[in-house]
């Protein structure tokens, strides 16, 4: 195992993991457009969902891996700043998509008019309940991001607790987390009853958010996965394939047991393997198609193209209904061009900007801050540290 940490004030890039995102959302936009065309292979798009759970992965490594010497405070504002203008935004539009004074009982995705509800979505506190009304409120695709909140306002404090774990250590706690995934899954398979019942999906999410966050510790100490990328891709989509096929047919009746019940624990195993190899060959220095500057373009776009694509997905199945038979692949290109479009508006119109103007007001309330400290002597502010 390496030991030769990385200078932690200045984590190197790993654009291959921003492509990767671009994969990750195109997988949950595959799974959106089965509700507007449906294909024979439905249950193996579908699949497209764990994207989601890549995402949660890929937070909590990329936070880690990019810590820098800041205040709390300051970690919490810029994380408003990257997330909150453009979900105000996305929020605003999706509301006459998938809501209505008088709902029709055929669209089924249109809900009657709730302020109430809609408050919770607009401060992200939707994903709290199950109940589909309230966790798929507002723009439904922000539920994830009532998770992300839970997960930026634990991330320092599990931050200090992290620094406290050497590079094996770390390995050790990730492996772990994944392990205790399988084991709970087991228990819940032949004891129904004897874990608790459905927990809030911030709570029950946030084992994949510490996966990354252990990963990314490992890593920036040293750790470096003998995994070929190329090799580890490659299994990760035979994976995919075997899960695919296991859901949609009874072709592999022998492994189902082992398959099936565990898809979600054997996700989460590819999503760990694909994030740290892929960021282990960044770090080497080799070649990456991941790297491509319309991937890593695309990627970057990704949280605006995630925020947009169940809203124009839903706005089209309202006008032209469901897209059954051949003509139904027809309509994938030309969503998916839609949704690209409209992500790249939301990105360059309303994300980057606000990010950068909330940052440098940010950056600059804490500049005074500090100016006023150092004026009247007082102690030097000590809150700062690595999140």
């Amino acid at each position: 195992m390496p030991s030769v940490p990385l200078d932690p004030a200045r984590p190197p890039r790993l654009d291959s993991l921003t492509g990767l995102r671009w994969w990750a959302a195109f997988g949950v936009f595959l799974h959106h457009m089965t509700n507007l065309a449906p294909l024979p292979v439905h249950a193996a798009l579908s699949l497209g969902n764990y994207g989601v759970m890549f995402f949660f992965v890929l937070s909590g490594f990329v936070l880690t891996w990019s810590a820098q010497a800041i205040s709390t405070s300051t970690f919490y504002w810029r994380r408003f700043a990257r997330i909150y203008p453009a979900h105000l935004v996305a929020l605003a539009v999706a509301i006459p998509v998938f809501y209505s004074l008088t709902p029709a009982a055929e669209d089924w995705w249109v809900k009657p008019l709730d302020l109430g509800v809609l408050l919770l979505s607009v401060l992200l506190v939707q994903g709290w309940w199950r109940e589909p009304t309230i966790l798929f409120s507002g723009n439904p695709a922000a539920w994830t991001l009532t998770c992300e909140a839970f997960f930026y306002a634990l991330h320092p404090y599990l931050s200090r607790v992290l620094r406290l774990l050497s590079t094996r250590r770390a390995v050790g706690a990730a492996v772990a987390l994944i392990g205790l995934s399988f084991a709970w899954r087991f228990v819940e398979l032949i004891g129904p009853g004897l874990l608790p019942g459905a927990l809030p999906w911030p709570i029950a999410r946030l084992g994949e958010f510490l996966l990354g966050m252990c990963l990314a510790h490992a890593m920036r100490t040293g750790w470096r996965p003998r995994l070929p990328a190329g090799a580890t891709m490659i299994a990760s989509l035979l994976l995919l394939a075997v899960i695919a096929v296991t859901v949609s047919t009874p072709w592999l009746a022998p492994v189902e047991p082992v398959i099936r019940p565990f898809i979600n624990e054997w996700m989460l195993v590819a999503c760990a393997a694909l994030i740290t190899a892929v960021a282990a060959r960044d770090l080497r220095g080799g070649r990456s198609l991941l790297r491509h500057p319309v991937l890593v373009r695309l990627g970057e776009a990704s949280y605006a193209f995630y925020l947009v694509h169940a809203t124009i997905i839903y706005a089209v199945l309202s006008v032209v209904g469901r897209q059954l038979g051949p003509i139904a692949l027809v309509w994938y290109p030309l969503m998916l061009a839609a949704c690209i479009v409209a992500a790249f508006a939301l990105h360059l119109l309303v994300e980057k900007p606000m990010e950068r103007r909330l940052r440098r007001w940010g950056d600059a309330r804490d500049e005074r801050r500090r100016t006023a400290r150092r004026s009247t002597g007082e102690e030097p502010d000590r809150s700062r540290e690595l999140v």
